[in-house]
């Protein structure tokens, strides 16, 4: 290949929006001391999740790893937590999801500024978590007013845009390089939303976001090797992408960028799409009321109403057959009769296709009785960025005519609800344990917990997550 091509359009500005990303990945360093709570909980959520994954699912072991026909390890590469690989940086972006970016690249520009004995380049915690906050905020902004889903592109687009952004600070590529870098994340040819609607649901939807990583980290390495950015991608006439794929708009932004969305991060502190949290609260608290009356789910209930927001009904309002576990675990109407019948908060491996209930007449009896509407105050108070809301609310009607109601508008998971960053921390510790010793977690909520987060650097909190 010959050498990167001259940018000749050096004169022109990019466009605002890329402008606004690259200086707050930049130029941001004072988080509330709330983000910072809530980021240390993110990280370690997200670690925990993965290793979860790793131990429970054979659909996500199958992806991890050397990619074929590799199988030698990568010396001082990256190694997932929980798992005995490591990976190039590329590969290591992928394998970890939402963080992937993040923490692959920290660890190994880390690992090798150690080597070189260059401490100006080690990242620490503390960076990491800084970089956590500035990919949350520019995600969750931009989802706030922007619906990708309604031109039919997944919402992963923007950890790739996000992750793109902070990867690029974290490399210490310098401002023009990072501009390049976030305008590509931009002209990629971006995911279709397909792969998490019926009826194509599948397990794409689980590795979209090491995808859209794994395409971040190498964006940025495409620029640090000198590659032109786009100058003006999103506003060309024709060929841009506001005209190509956003129905001729330009981008809203809700506030400029801080660390609120880090803030009010909603945590998944059940195995359930985010907008169905709230109907499980609802159902666990009708199936104990039918329970106490004496009265069977399959012989006794008529039908099931349940209202909700507008993102429930694009998102989870899934009828008809159920073909695989992503399928599952985005339909409210399982949700909700799988909890009936088993008197329980439903879990991960209740979606699997070995899981009795994914086969289970019963379960699609039930279904059938359920009918599932928009309430608009629901979603008025969902898109309200004062209230954020996640409402649900579930109507039983009886074949004696009697009923049973149950609304929820906070879900645990939500910064309203008091028990969230306790049930997370259980969480965490709960996942931690599939793969890692009790002192190794102890070691890890410690460096967390104390002053030391700001000093230690990226890949000794890393090795403390190693399987052996």
């Amino acid at each position: 290949m010959g050498a990167p091509a001259p940018d000749n359009n050096s004169e022109q500005p990019y466009d605002g929006v890329i402008d606004l990303i690259v200086d707050y990945a930049y130029d941001y360093t004072n988080p509330s001391p709330a983000a910072w709570t809530r980021a240390k909980a993110t990280l370690l959520d997200a670690v925990g999740s993965a290793i979860e994954s790793f131990h429970t699912s054979k659909e996500c072991r199958d992806l991890l790893g050397p990619q074929w026909p590799t199988s030698s390890p990568i010396p001082d590469g990256f190694r997932p937590p929980g798992t005995e690989y490591s990976l190039d940086l590329l590969k290591g972006a992928f394998d970890m999801d939402n963080y992937g970016a993040i923490l692959a690249t920290a660890d190994l520009l880390t690992r090798d500024a150690l080597k070189r004995q260059d401490s100006s380049a080690i990242i620490t915690v503390k960076q990491i978590l800084l970089a956590g906050i500035k990919a949350y905020e520019i995600q969750g902004c931009f989802q706030i007013r922007n619906a990708f889903n309604r031109v039919g592109l997944d919402h992963v687009i923007l950890v790739k845009v996000a992750s793109t952004a902070v990867v690029s600070w974290l490399m210490g590529l310098d401002k023009s390089q990072a501009r390049a870098a976030v305008s590509h994340a931009w002209a990629d040819g971006h995911p279709l939303r397909v792969y998490r609607q019926a009826p194509n649901a599948g397990p794409r939807k689980g590795w979209a976001a090491g995808d859209a990583c794994m395409r971040a980290v190498h964006l940025a390495t495409l620029a640090r090797a000198g590659q032109p950015g786009l100058r003006s991608v999103l506003t060309t006439p024709r060929w841009g992408f506001y005209q190509v794929l956003y129905r001729d708009q330009a981008f809203e932004l809700p506030r400029p960028f801080g660390s609120w969305v880090m803030e009010n991060v909603l945590f998944k502190v059940m195995a359930v799409e985010g907008h169905a949290l709230t109907s499980v609260d609802a159902t666990v608290i009708l199936h104990r009321q039918i329970q106490a009356r004496g009265l069977d789910p399959i012989r006794d209930i008529k039908e099931i109403h349940v209202k909700t927001t507008d993102a429930s009904m694009t998102i989870i309002n899934k009828q008809g057959p159920l073909h695989n576990y992503a399928d599952r675990d985005h339909c409210m109407r399982y949700i909700i009769a799988v909890m009936l019948l088993k008197g329980d908060v439903i879990e991960v491996q209740d979606y699997q296709d070995s899981s009795p209930w994914a086969s289970d007449p019963r379960v699609d009896e039930l279904r059938s009785r359920i009918a599932m509407t928009e309430d608009k105050e629901f979603t008025r108070d969902y898109h309200n960025q004062d209230i954020r809301s996640l409402a649900n609310e579930i109507e039983i009607t009886f074949h004696d005519g009697s009923r049973l109601n149950e609304r929820v508008d906070f879900p645990a998971g939500h910064v309203r609800h008091a028990k969230t960053l306790p049930l997370v921390r259980e969480k965490t510790i709960r996942n931690f344990k599939l793969g890692l010793p009790e002192n190794r977690v102890a070691a890890i909520i410690e460096v967390i917990d104390g002053p030391d987060f700001e000093q230690t650097p990226a890949s000794t909190f890393m090795d403390l997550f190693q399987s052996s």
